[in-house]
Order: structure tokens, then sequence, then C-alpha cells
């Protein structure tokens, strides 16, 4: 099974044109949507979470009609936005099985017996009977997980899911992730580019509604080898480097400040040629370096 998106378009009441014919097929397995804050990812999950309707488009998972067949899709989704509340009082056990019964799993031995199985699966289990309000940021994004996986759904969306956690919340997270994407379509819209190097094995980048890249993470990354170079400057620099070459990227190191650069050649002297990683096909691609008609596309990065 799979999730055909055509022509997908939304422009908001106030102006504001969140998707500008978004089209992608994504496959089972796990599935990067990178882009910054205020991109179009959050709208186009939306979307095809049956949310929020499009102005124009289309949407199919396998043989249904995601935006005519809304019941059809929520019976086999899982959603995990952005930001979702709990009931802080109550725990983990009895909040997820009142979502069992509303997912249609009102046998109580069988609604137990999922109960039990989420909670192991997420590893929240031995806490099963604590009060959400003292559960960490990263317990909550897994119990977040265990709701989503209600009713062993074939699609998932997870929206922004690592900000805010620690790192070890974080790995834990992610190699829930990474799991459940063996079996089913598994969106992960992020603006955190390591989280989609990590996990995903095709991956967008979107900005401004429209979708400047669609790739496999590591054939884009070996299309940009020769194009990255390094250079460490003192921050008074930094303008004239800016003006005369690609910066793609900048960060301080120890008081002094670390410049990525793209190009063909190196950019003057002083700069040494590195290993490119995903991060710098992110920002190459958000600086318009990389994209539908860039040499290293046409050589395999997107299609």
């Amino acid at each position: 099974m799979e999730l055909q998106i055509r022509n997908l378009s939304k422009t908001y009441p106030n102006g504001v044109e969140a998707l500008k014919g978004v089209t992608l097929t994504i496959p089972r397995g796990m599935y990067g949507l990178l882009g910054p804050n205020g991109a179009g990812k959050s709208t186009l999950m939306r979307i095809i979470a049956t949310l929020q309707d499009p102005d124009a488009g289309s949407i199919h998972l396998g043989d249904i009609d995601v935006l005519a067949e809304r019941e059809r899709v929520r019976e086999t989704l899982g959603y995990l936005p952005q930001e979702f509340g709990v009931y802080p009082k109550v725990s983990a056990e009895e909040l997820l099985a009142h979502f069992a019964v509303l997912k249609g799993i009102t046998g109580r031995r069988e609604r137990r017996e999922v109960v039990e199985a989420l909670l192991r699966q997420v590893n929240l289990y031995d806490v099963r009977k604590k009060k959400l309000g003292g559960y960490s940021g990263g317990m909550r994004q897994r119990f977040g997980v265990a709701v989503a996986l209600l009713g062993d759904p074939k699609l998932i969306i997870v929206d922004e899911p690592t900000a805010g956690l620690d790192p070890a919340e974080r790995v834990r997270f992610l190699n829930l992730l990474s799991e459940i994407g063996q079996s089913a379509v598994v969106i992960l819209s992020t603006h955190i580019v390591e989280d989609v190097s990590e996990l995903c094995s095709r991956m967008a980048i979107i900005d401004r509604g429209e979708i400047l890249l669609e790739a496999e993470p590591l054939a884009a990354v070996a299309a940009l080898r020769g194009r990255i170079w390094r250079r460490v400057v003192e921050k008074a620099e930094l303008p004239d480097l800016e003006r005369a070459h690609a910066v793609i990227s900048t960060k301080l190191l120890a008081g002094r400040t670390v410049v990525r650069a793209y190009g063909d050649a190196r950019p003057s002297t002083g700069f040494e040629p590195v290993e490119p990683d995903l991060e710098d096909v992110y920002f190459s691609t958000l600086a318009g370096l990389v994209g539908p008609t860039n040499e290293a596309t046409v050589q395999g990065v997107a299609r």
C-alpha cells in the first residue's frame, strides 16, 4: 500500500498559499517531510489526516479515496499531532483503554490485551498506572504513539515528534518509529534534519507550500560530493564571504564561525573540501542550489 498525493493546493482566507500543487508518492516505510516552520508541513499532514479540506487535488491510500472516504481512512489512520492534550489526573492505562473504546475495541478482554500490548511496545507498561501529568515529554510522546497505533493502522502521521525531547528520549522515540515503519506508511513531518537522516529511506523538502526536492537521503548526500566546502573565519569576515560565495550554513565554534559553502570548485583560498551530510542537502535546497533543474538532481537525487 502506498499514499499518492496529486496536485494538492490550499490557500487560507488571509491569502497565504500553504500548498501549491504538491505531488508525492509515499511508499510503505519511514518517509521524511522536511521544511522550516511555516513551510506547509502541518497543513499537508492535517489534510491527509482528513482534518482539513484542500482547494484542489487528490489523495489515495491504496484503493481509498482519502478526500471522499474519510471514515475508511480514519479506520486505518494513526495520527500524532505536534501538540496533543492528555488528562493529567488519569493513568496511561485508563486513558488508552478509553481511546480503544472510541476506536471500536469494545470487548473487555480484547481491549485489555490491546492496551497491554501497546504499552509494552512503547515501553510504558511499568508506569502504566502513573498519572499522565507526571510523565516526561518523551513519555507523553510515546503514549501518543500508543494512541496512534490503536486499530493497527496502515497510515501513521507524526508531526514534529521530537521537538523538546532530551537526547535519550529522542533516541528511544526514533527507535520506536523505526520499528513501526516496517509494516505501515509512516510520515515523519519535521524541521529536524537529523531525525530524517537517521530514520527515513525517502524524503521530500518543502518550503512555502512547494516540494523543492524528493529524494533518497543517501543519494541526495552522495550527489553533493565535491560541492561542499568548509572554512573557519572570524565573525567580522562573514558578511564579505556571504556576498562573494554561496554560503549555505554557519555555526559558532570556540568563538569563531564555521562556514559551509556550495560550489563546483573551491570558492577561494582557505576553503577545504568536506564530506556532505543531509543538512547540506537541506540548506542547499532551500537556497535554490539543488532542485529539479540542478545538475546534481538530474544525476539521480530526485525523481
